[in-house]
């Protein structure tokens, strides 16, 4: 029963983690597009 309380807690740990993961993610690309559009 070990391998069930693995998953009880997994995704309480890997949602968090992968909306922190597509935020850095987006911020990186919203902060490269605008550094390009001050570039030209």
């Amino acid at each position: 029963m070990q391998s069930a309380s693995v998953w009880d807690w997994f995704p309480y740990v890997f949602f968090p983690f992968k909306i922190l993961v597509l935020g850095i993610g987006m911020f990186y690309a919203i902060k490269w597009h605008h550094d390009q559009a001050k570039k030209k």
